[in-house]
């Protein structure tokens, strides 16, 4: 019994040392999204401040991603249309300031591509939502590690109280990650 138990604590460790975190580069990764306007064209926008990490196998497997957003930072590049969207009838900001997204499973798809789940949780409303994903690659050199994604959802905005239905605004929202993210030590 005594070797068991010894057996499970030395590949408990050993699983532990094989986990990797890792942190967003801000500088080269962006949160941006796109929404129909009166049916006829897009506008677009990102969120400028937002982190997240990642806890991976020690070569990018199997991650478990954490995204916490400023819903304050959103940027369509028209002041009045952003300060619109802080407000009580989109986001919310004063009473809701962060956007969040915890996942919950992973699924590879393909040699780079996999499927994330989890929860995104916007003015207090979490739903269930899933990113298609690819790692573009891994570099080591003499600054560390670094990883390149990219991940992509479409969102129904009215799911969580964003806005009403119907109006110039499309409901499906599409949501696109460039992510850059350094291995910490």
């Amino acid at each position: 019994m005594k070797k068991v138990f010894l057996s499970l604590f030395i590949l408990s460790i050993y699983h532990a040392s094989a986990q990797s975190t890792w942190k967003l580069d801000l500088g080269h990764s962006s949160i941006d999204f796109a929404v129909s306007h009166l049916v006829i064209s897009e506008t677009t926008g990102s969120f400028d401040q937002f982190d997240i990490s990642a806890i991976t196998g020690s070569d990018f497997s199997d991650p478990k991603f954490e995204v916490t957003i400023d819903a304050a930072s959103i940027n369509t590049k028209n002041s009045r249309r952003d300060d619109h969207l802080r407000a009580n009838d989109f986001f919310a900001v004063e009473k809701f300031p962060t956007i969040t997204f915890k996942s919950k499973s992973f699924t590879k798809t393909g040699e780079k591509t996999f499927v994330i789940k989890g929860d995104l949780t916007i003015r207090g409303i979490s739903k269930e939502v899933s990113f298609n994903g690819k790692l573009n690659g891994i570099l080591k050199n003499d600054r560390g590690e670094k990883a390149g994604l990219k991940l992509t959802t479409a969102i129904k905005r009215t799911d969580f109280k964003v806005g009403k239905a119907g109006g110039s605004v499309g409901e499906e929202v599409e949501v696109t990650i460039n992510l850059e993210m350094a291995k910490q030590v």
